[in-house]
């Protein structure tokens, strides 16, 4: 996982599965560099092959932290695959998609 910060956005990339075994790892990681000053969270998908609904809960919890600082969780570039599970859990409708 690697992410950077700019301006008041975590740029958050590098993730091959987000699945109750990296989860937590992601969430924690997330929670300790996303300081005060950052309100969004750009999380980049390209490199995203697989998302289980641990995986969708920890999404959910980051957008729920960004939403906290009024903020907003994007999700940059998914790949087909995670479109379809986002769009089969109506989770496309939650979270901000951007191709």
């Amino acid at each position: 996982m690697n992410t950077e910060s700019k301006d008041t956005t975590l740029h958050v990339s590098e993730i091959r599965e987000l699945t109750a075994g990296t989860a937590q790892e992601v969430k924690s990681a997330l929670g300790l560099q996303f300081t005060d000053g950052l309100s969004n969270i750009d999380f980049d998908c390209s490199m995203l092959d697989f998302v289980d609904s641990s995986g969708l809960g920890a999404l959910i919890s980051m957008q729920k932290l960004a939403n906290a600082r009024g903020g907003k969780l994007r999700l940059v570039s998914p790949k087909p695959s995670v479109v379809q599970v986002l769009e089969l859990t109506r989770l496309h409708r939650v979270f901000e998609i951007v191709a």
